[in-house]
């Protein structure tokens, strides 16, 4: 017998009734022996399957004891394929009395609705064809500027600024494919990002699939998003520095993080953090296929460049490139999340959760380019399957929704929103110390 509701009695198929649930059934299953989610009203049982979860077993596992609705449609382009899969996990549905939608909820899928009437979730291959070509070429000048040109700082210099440039703008168009928006055959997306993301970023697909998804599935909140779990160096938000400063007698000085930030953040996450984490998800997933990629991409890196600089000289051009390109990032990366609320998980709407957690950076033609359309970071965090150059034209109708539910939409100028980032790192560093002071003096 099958366990989505369908028997079989000789020969004859019957219809099995699912037993129902309540909240209160379902809120505490979220142990990785019995883990239980709730989409549009129905139960599934994940236990088994989140070790399958093509996103990660973590994606999914986020959501245990909670209604995973608005992430369900988020993150799945055809849900017609999905289910097809579900029918073997669903155990019941949710008890009809608390099947009550939120109006915030109802709202949200309206405009979500919306959207896709006005085709906002329908991609444009010249854009990206244009974005892709234009990182190529990019590619192809930093060795021509010195295999024609030489060695000397000037060419050097050109050469770093381009290659920089390239490793930066594929980090956003891989991060297109990642997000299954460029093409609407999901095989194709996955094979431009292992193209993209190894062979031009010399990175794992599998890797960034990991971090990323739990990222958007619970953006800053804390044991939850892997982006902020960054207590070894620096405490964010208002819980943490509290948290921290009350459980560890010993730690980082973290009322000076906002100058070592300068430090150990930008200049040191690519060249040195990535890089070790990149290989050691590689080896303990025994992921080959990434390890291929990343090969080719050193493989290519040091067969074009050994030659023009010697060995020594490309490894230094490789780490001064992968630097400038960990600060393109960390700035672009944090300027939308770091200043903005990092929490506990508290099972909040869609709609809440994201806004809670994001900020935008003002349009231009200059931002745009800059950020890879992540200055929208709202609408794509909203919904992370539409195409970049779309989000601005569902931008009005997202604000509207927030100005109608009192969510708060912030739109900050670039370098508002990366002086934030330094403020936000002061004040937690400065609520970690006056925590840790007040409580160890009366604890000691």
């Amino acid at each position: 017998m099958g366990k989505g509701g369908q028997g079989e009695t000789n020969g004859v198929e019957v219809k099995r009734q699912l037993p129902e649930y309540t909240w209160e059934d379902i809120q505490d299953k979220t142990t990785n022996d019995n883990k239980w989610l709730v989409i549009e009203g129905q139960v599934y049982n994940i236990t088994s399957w989140s070790r399958r979860h093509p996103g990660g077993p973590k994606v999914i596992g986020h959501y245990a004891g909670q209604d995973a609705t608005d992430a369900f449609r988020a993150f799945h382009n055809d849900l017609g394929f999905v289910r097809k899969y579900m029918k073997a996990i669903h155990i019941g549905t949710l008890k009809q009395s608390q099947q009550e939608v939120k109006p915030i909820d109802k709202d949200f899928r309206e405009l979500r609705d919306i959207a896709e009437k006005m085709e906002l979730f329908k991609p444009s291959l010249l854009f990206f064809s244009l974005h892709l070509f234009h990182i190529l070429f990019l590619d192809w000048a930093a060795w021509a500027v010195m295999y024609y040109f030489g060695t000397s700082w000037v060419p050097f210099l050109i050469s770093l600024m381009l290659l920089t440039t390239v490793e930066a703008q594929v980090g956003w168009i891989q991060h297109d494919f990642g997000h299954l928006s460029v093409f609407k055959n999901t095989k194709l997306n996955h094979a431009f990002h292992y193209f993209s993301v190894g062979i031009i970023k010399g990175a794992s697909p599998l890797w960034w699939n990991h971090m990323h998804y739990q990222h958007h599935a619970k953006p800053n909140i804390m044991d939850k998003d892997p982006d902020v779990r960054i207590d070894a160096l620096f405490v964010v938000g208002e819980t943490m520095p509290v948290k921290v400063a009350k459980e560890r007698k010993k730690s980082m000085p973290y009322n000076w993080q906002n100058y070592y930030f300068f430090l150990l953040g930008p200049p040191l996450l690519f060249p040195v953090y990535f890089q070790i984490m990149l290989f050691k998800f590689i080896y303990s997933r025994k992921a080959w296929m990434d390890l291929l990629m990343v090969m080719i991409f050193f493989v290519k890196f040091f067969s074009l460049y050994t030659p023009l600089l010697g060995i020594w000289g490309a490894l230094a051009f490789y780490f001064s490139f992968r630097c400038l390109e960990s600060h393109w990032f960390t700035w672009v990366a944090q300027s939308n999340h770091i200043p903005m609320d990092i929490e506990f998980d508290s099972a909040q709407p869609w709609l809440q959760l994201q806004l809670n957690a994001t900020c935008n950076v003002e349009q231009n033609f200059f931002n745009d380019w800059f950020t890879g359309h992540l200055n929208f970071q709202i609408e794509h965090h909203l919904f992370p399957t539409m195409p970049r150059h779309n989000l601005h034209k569902i931008a009005p109708l997202v604000k509207s929704l927030c100005e109608k539910h009192g969510v708060s939409y912030q739109v900050k100028p670039l370098s508002t929103a990366f002086a934030d980032i330094v403020r936000s790192l002061k004040h937690s560093g400065e609520l970690w110390y006056s925590t840790y002071q007040a409580y160890h003096a009366t604890t000691s």
